[in-house]
């Protein structure tokens, strides 16, 4: 358990023996059903980390050159890149680094598989279909919606592949469960399942929540497993982002003031929802806060927690606390490692928290701190 008297404030914190007990679960989950489980860059890229990670797993996606060059340097193997659009520009960048590129249309690979092609180096070529099913209740992060921009639909796939083409792609999940990829497959397979025999390997994107204490990994594995005997021929895939985090960490802030308005009591923090934990507004959810109910109880008082940006809504509650907060206590969310750090902004020119590891010998190891100049340099 972090100790977080030892943690300056504010400040993300991953704490590692939770980190290898989420990196244990992904690769025993890899070696049992016969696949490859990668990281999702887009989750999680706190790369000072990535030694750790690689005791188990060996490669990773990334959805922009940027992710991509990351990728390649500090997890030490070439990418999957899947990007919604590549460009003149950037492309060359993928080329260098990757070892499998996804095109999200037909006409992006017509483009630049000519590219791959004079790079004379061994790419693996796939296409990004849309099963146009989801099970994602939240539209923002619904790659299935009606008009999604993401994939080849079934219609436009056709029955053939062009040649160059060894893979296909399909990410149409977000924190779900294996029940709900056991659906999706279904789908994929009725509408796309004529194309498996023309391609070498699956990739069955992110999302898959696997380290969550509700998950059914047994039924995950014997829906993989499953797959692989329909289609002994195909490499299968999976690139989670949150389950290689989830539950490992927290973000540590400071009460600054406490204001009433209209019956409402307000606990102003040094950190914002807006700034630094922004899926708290955008899905939206209510984090978990250590130490607090967030349904009422006798005896305690509700508070709103407030955001120091500008924004008028930078703000949620309630949550109830065994006493009064006052100015100079720590408050702990929970769970705020994953789709944090690589979401946050710099908006208000608010400091970003600090970052770093809790250590198996239980020491704080920082891994960043952040001040006036990372804003400065961020304008202009």
């Amino acid at each position: 358990m972090i100790d977080v008297s030892k943690i300056p404030s504010p400040c993300f914190v991953m704490e590692e023996e939770l980190l290898r007990r989420n990196l244990r679960l992904i690769r025993s989950v890899q070696d049992r059903a016969g696949v490859q489980i990668i990281l999702a860059l887009k989750a999680f890229a706190v790369w000072k980390s990535f030694p750790i990670i690689r005791e188990y797993i060996t490669h990773s996606t990334a959805s922009s050159a940027a992710e991509a060059q990351l990728a390649f340097e500090e997890m030490k193997s070439p990418v999957h890149a899947c990007a919604p659009a590549y460009t003149d520009a950037d492309f060359p960048r993928f080329l260098q680094y990757s070892s499998h590129i996804t095109f999200n249309s037909l006409s992006q690979f017509e483009r630049f598989y000519p590219q791959v092609q004079a790079s004379g180096r061994e790419i693996a070529c796939g296409i990004r279909i849309n099963p146009e099913f989801s099970t994602v209740k939240t539209a923002l992060y619904n790659p299935g919606a009606p008009g999604s921009r993401l994939g080849v639909t079934s219609d436009r796939a056709g029955k053939q592949l062009p040649a160059g083409i060894t893979g296909l792609h399909l990410h149409n999940l977000c924190e779900n469960n294996s029940y709900d990829l056991e659906r999706t497959l279904e789908v994929a397979e009725r509408k796309f399942g004529h194309l498996f025999p023309q391609v070498r390997w699956l990739n069955l994107g992110g999302g898959h929540l696997i380290t969550h204490r509700e998950y059914d990994v047994e039924h995950l594995i014997g829906l993989l497993t499953g797959l692989k005997e329909r289609y002994p021929h195909l490499e299968v895939i999976l690139e989670p982002g949150s389950a290689f985090v989830w539950e490992t960490g927290v973000l540590v802030s400071t009460v600054t003031d406490v204001v009433e308005n209209r019956g409402i009591r307000t606990v102003m923090l040094n950190v914002s929802f807006a700034c630094h934990m922004p899926d708290c507004l955008e899905m939206p959810y209510k984090p978990r806060i250590r130490g607090a109910s967030p349904v009422p109880l006798p005896g305690r008082q509700a508070c709103r927690m407030g955001g120091n940006s500008c924004l008028s809504g930078d703000f949620m509650g309630d949550w109830y606390f065994d006493k009064p907060l006052k100015v100079g206590d720590t408050v702990v969310f929970e769970d705020m490692i994953h789709y944090t750090t690589v979401k946050t902004t710099l908006f208000n020119g608010i400091t970003h928290p600090s970052i770093g590891l809790w250590t198996a010998g239980g020491e704080f190891e920082l891994y960043r701190s952040f001040g006036y100049e990372d804003y400065k340099h961020r304008m202009s």
